[in-house]
């Protein structure tokens, strides 16, 4: 019984994806040397930052506040102390301290004069020490800074209620804030990370696959004798595409899945509250990158398969890995927003949507549509010029 053109096709396509597949799979060692990264290093990261915002959190909890000749000053050490605020005394070598990043809180400095010079209705000087290159310190700047202006309004209440005057001439307009951002959106602020990491973990799932089945084949000299066999030459190119593009997607999906537990582990109260990535994230971010896996896979391939040796494939692919994974810094240079342009390039627009997705807001057809095509033409076009370059070799 004959067979027809096309489950011939789709046979042959299916024996070489699975042989590709099982060809990546056995290489345990660089695989584990390929997925380690990929999937944990966007947790870790995570938790890192969390660590560090619980520490910041801690600190604002414990209300303290190191001040060098507090003795000076027995106004503002009342009003320090109403506030719940904890006075200690700064350390007589604070200013090595800061320097050294031993020292990880601002000191404020008081005058001898301070308290003559406030009672007598001159304008004593405080002085925040700091280091900018001590960004502990430096970030304990602001709470010092509100609670001194807290002070500076309170003293003007008490001087223009003294004379007789209305304190709302301090405050002639009464101003509230409205922050229209979702909590999903205030938390991407944090978590913006994620989608490189996942666009990182689809380009390095591909990376080694694409080179290993057309430079590596080569470079062994197992690639001219499967070219020889009778099968098609494009379920060939298919067969090796899909194993590409599946691994880099399998990839990217474990380092989707990897940021479920480490949201339980977030160590910052305000974070864990506000980030939210659970199945259906991971199914939007994980959709999203198959554009993105399906061309790279064949670009990737394009690339190897005129090189003559592993190497000069790794050197040669290297530039497009650093461009797509580069990609999404534009949006770090580009202060004026997200421009329509950005869902054309690859990773970049993989980055913009999945940002998207974790402020929670809706994507629509149009949005995807770009990447999609995209996608599709460097697809078509870079597997055309694998199944061409394939047939080159068979005629020589």
């Amino acid at each position: 019984m004959s067979t027809s053109p096309k489950t011939s096709l789709w046979r042959n396509f299916c024996i070489v994806f699975f042989k590709e597949a099982s060809d990546a799979l056995r290489d345990r060692r660089t695989l584990l040397r390929l997925m380690v990264p990929a999937v944990l290093m966007g947790p870790l990261l995570l938790l890192a930052m969390s660590g560090l915002i619980s520490s910041f959190e801690s600190r604002a909890e414990k209300r303290e506040i190191l001040i060098a000749g507090i003795e000076h000053a027995p106004t503002l050490r009342n009003f320090i102390e109403r506030q719940t605020y904890t006075i200690k005394t700064a350390p007589a070598d604070y200013e090595k301290g800061l320097r050294a990043n031993t020292l990880l809180e601002p000191v404020l400095v008081v005058g001898k004069n301070f308290e003559q010079e406030l009672l007598a209705g001159e304008q004593p000087t405080l002085e925040l020490v700091s280091d900018s290159a001590n960004q502990r310190a430096e970030a304990g700047q602001a709470p010092v800074q509100r609670l001194i202006n807290s002070f500076n309004r309170e003293r003007a209440s008490l001087n223009l209620a003294l004379r007789g005057v209305s304190v709302q001439l301090l405050q002639p307009v009464d101003l509230q804030e409205r922050d229209l951002a979702s909590t999903q959106a205030r938390a991407a602020r944090i978590t913006s990370m994620i989608p490189m990491f996942i666009i990182m973990a689809v380009l390095y799932g591909a990376l080694t696959a694409a080179l290993d089945s057309t430079a590596g084949e080569r470079e062994r000299g197992s690639l001219e004798p499967l070219l020889m066999n009778p099968v098609q030459q494009f379920a060939l190119v298919l067969g090796k595409w899909g194993a590409v593009a599946a691994l880099g997607l399998a990839v990217a999906l474990l380092s989707n899945l990897s940021f479920i537990p480490a949201q339980w582990l977030l160590q910052s109260d305000s974070l864990q509250a506000m980030f939210q990535f659970g199945a259906q994230e991971v199914i939007a971010c994980f959709l999203l990158q198959l554009p993105l896996a399906a061309a790279m896979g064949a670009v990737l391939m394009a690339i190897a398969i005129r090189t003559k040796s592993f190497k000069e494939a790794q050197a040669s692919s290297g530039l497009i890995i650093t461009l797509v994974a580069m990609a999404p810094m534009v949006t770090l240079l580009n202060p004026g927003g997200d421009a329509p342009w950005y869902l054309w390039v690859p990773g970049l627009a993989q980055n913009t949507l999945m940002m998207q997705v974790l402020k929670g807001e809706s994507l629509r057809l149009l949005q995807v549509l770009p990447s999609v095509i995209t996608g599709l033409v460097l697809t078509v076009g870079s597997l055309v010029f694998v199944a061409r370059s394939m047939r080159g070799a068979v005629a020589k």
